[in-house]
């Protein structure tokens, strides 16, 4: 593996984090014995655009230094290629290095794994969810998160978290659950009524909220958690247990597993790794080994 590899860095992520940890992540890079070469991007396509080129150009690795919207952003890039995934993870959620296991918030740290890890090539191949020619690593929200995800997009303040903790309360006083029709690996279209649903390539969403607990992104398949027709109430109980994964005990949430799934809904979006996917229908497949990532 050649000793250049690519920092592509978002300098907003983490109000501002992005930029701060792309320093003393390079430094832990270059005292390794790395050349590092830096790529920002004036905008998403062109970032997106320079990462692909950095990928053509046969960069050793891609080590996206931001939050889950740059890591979404990144494996865009190495998705279908031998080019390995490495993140610094310093943004707001931050939920595809805790699938991996990697440092959260500590980019130093998260510079000096990395580099013990290509030398030693610690690299692995894992799943990857595609929706069209978009790839995802995480999860794609569906529901009462993804409402929640479109009220807190078009509010202009307050900034950070704190936000969507406003949009849920907003969400929360018009809930009413919806009607789906999904179809798993091609067989029979179910119709239910439920609060929301949320394929998991990984395990959670939101910064640490473990909608698929068990999700394994290398076996295959993904994690199909389907909260259903409960009320108000049950809702604002059974939430909370996300964080530990805890809610698929309640009787009306349901873990189906499959490597494709459609769904359709009317009037609701589709969120992936926390990014806006479009409106639904959407048919999602899980791909084996897409994507090779740095890793402990």
């Amino acid at each position: 593996m050649t000793s250049e590899i690519t920092l592509f860095v978002n300098p907003t992520a983490g109000r501002g984090r992005g930029a701060r940890a792309a320093q003393p992540a390079a430094s832990a890079l270059r005292d390794a014995g790395f050349s590092v070469r830096t790529v920002l991007g004036t905008d998403p396509a062109d970032a997106l655009a320079r990462a692909r080129a950095a990928v053509a150009g046969g960069t050793g690795a891609l080590v996206a230094v931001g939050g889950d919207g740059m890591a979404h952003l990144a494996l865009q890039a190495v998705a279908g290629t031998r080019t390995p995934l490495a993140l610094v993870a310093v943004g707001t959620g931050n939920d595809l290095a805790r699938t991996l296991g990697l440092p959260v918030r500590d980019p130093a740290a998260a510079g000096r794994l990395i580099a013990r890890s290509l030398k030693a090539g610690r690299v692995r191949d894992l799943d990857l969810g595609r929706v069209g020619e978009r790839w995802f690593g995480t999860v794609l929200a569906t529901g009462f998160d993804s409402r929640v995800n479109d009220r807190g997009n078009r509010m202009r303040w307050p900034a950070g978290r704190l936000k969507y903790d406003l949009a849920m309360i907003a969400e929360l006083a018009a809930f009413r659950p919806l009607p789906y029709r999904i179809t798993l690996d091609g067989g029979a279209v179910r119709e239910i009524e439920a609060t929301l649903v949320a394929v998991g390539n990984g395990s959670s969403y939101g910064g640490g909220m473990r909608i698929c607990p068990g999700a394994d992104p290398a076996d295959g398949l993904f994690d199909i958690t389907v909260v259903g027709d409960c009320s108000r109430a049950t809702l604002v109980r059974v939430f909370p247990r996300v964080y530990r994964g805890t809610h698929v005990d309640h009787p009306k949430v349901g873990v189906m597993r499959a490597a494709t799934v459609e769904i359709a809904s009317d009037g609701l979006t589709g969120y992936a790794d926390g990014e806006p996917l479009g409106p639904l229908p959407l048919s999602a497949r899980c791909v084996p080994g897409a994507v090779r990532v740095v890793g402990p």
